[in-house]
């Protein structure tokens, strides 16, 4: 299998990027760590004419916290995620589902803007990113926005970047005390994307209720997507057992199941509720004990 010719270009810095996206927009693609895209252009699914690689834009890496927000560069690999201490104490569901994407070569050289901005419908982080309420930076020639992420996924491999734009940061709000973040998935064993994934982050009012969740899920649908009737069955109710069954019974309401993950309609949502329930109970636990 092999790529469709193509001019290979190596941007320096962002104001690079962008002039050579907008020179090359009509059949132009951005490269980080390309295993998003590689795999796809050797399929010939996607025959991109010119490659702008954005690798070495030292601005597009790094982890830092300012003010009570995780600032993450686009370019940052999921294998410096989560090894990131910061992470690990902030955002502790970003750094467990990092480490658990694709394999070793995949996590260091794959990028979390790569994962976001390809918006694959079976990928991790857009499960996690979505539970973690986080807002993406992006840039292009008519200035910089901020996109929330509940705004972001528009549907299978699409999203609400314009096509002369360029994620620079994600930003992930640091949590309350006493909130918990859980993700679970049930991953295909080739490849390591996820068939159901499911993201939970949750916190505790000071009588043990639940005062906020998100909850998100991956691979059964076209698009990462949240589970609002899931957060709307545990809100202001403590979470037991019973109760986290009950509401995850609703992980596969109103959802539009993809043909392309096997199995019937019943399994389906039966994995969808599993999931969900395994996620939202691990992430009370850590949230009682945060």
């Amino acid at each position: 299998m092999y790529p469709a010719p193509f001019e290979y270009h190596r941007a320096g810095s962002v104001d690079e990027a962008l002039a050579l996206l907008t020179q090359y927009a009509d059949d132009g693609k951005l490269i980080a760590g390309g295993h998003s895209l590689l795999p796809v252009m050797k399929l010939r699914f996607a025959q991109p004419s010119h490659l702008i690689d954005i690798r070495r834009v030292a601005e597009l890496a790094g982890i830092r916290e300012e003010g009570g927000v995780l600032r993450i560069g686009a370019t940052t690999p999921h294998a410096a995620v989560a090894a990131s201490a910061l992470i690990h104490d902030r955002a502790t569901i970003l750094a467990e589902a990092a480490g658990r994407i694709g394999d070793a070569q995949v996590r260091n050289m794959g990028t979390i803007g790569g994962s976001l901005a390809h918006a694959d419908p079976a990928a991790d982080l857009p499960a996690v990113t979505l539970a973690l309420g986080a807002e993406l930076r992006v840039v292009g020639r008519g200035g910089e926005r901020t996109i929330p992420i509940d705004q972001f996924f528009t549907g299978m491999f699409s999203s609400a970047l314009a096509p002369d734009e360029l994620l620079v940061e994600v930003r992930v709000p640091v949590a309350p005390a006493r909130t918990g973040g859980a993700y679970e998935k049930y991953a295909d064993q080739a490849s390591g994307y996820a068939i159901v994934g499911v993201a939970a982050v949750v916190t505790l009012g000071g009588n043990g209720a639940v005062e906020r969740a998100r909850v998100a899920l991956t691979g059964l649908t076209p698009r990462a997507t949240r589970l609002e009737g899931v957060e709307q069955a545990l809100m202001g109710k403590a979470p037991t057992g019973e109760q986290i069954q009950a509401a995850a019974q609703r992980a596969a309401e109103g959802l539009e199941l993809r043909d392309l993950t096997g199995g019937g309609a019943a399994y389906k949502n039966n994995i969808a509720v599993v999931y969900t329930r395994r996620a939202v109970t691990r992430a009370v636990e850590r949230a009682r004990s945060a």
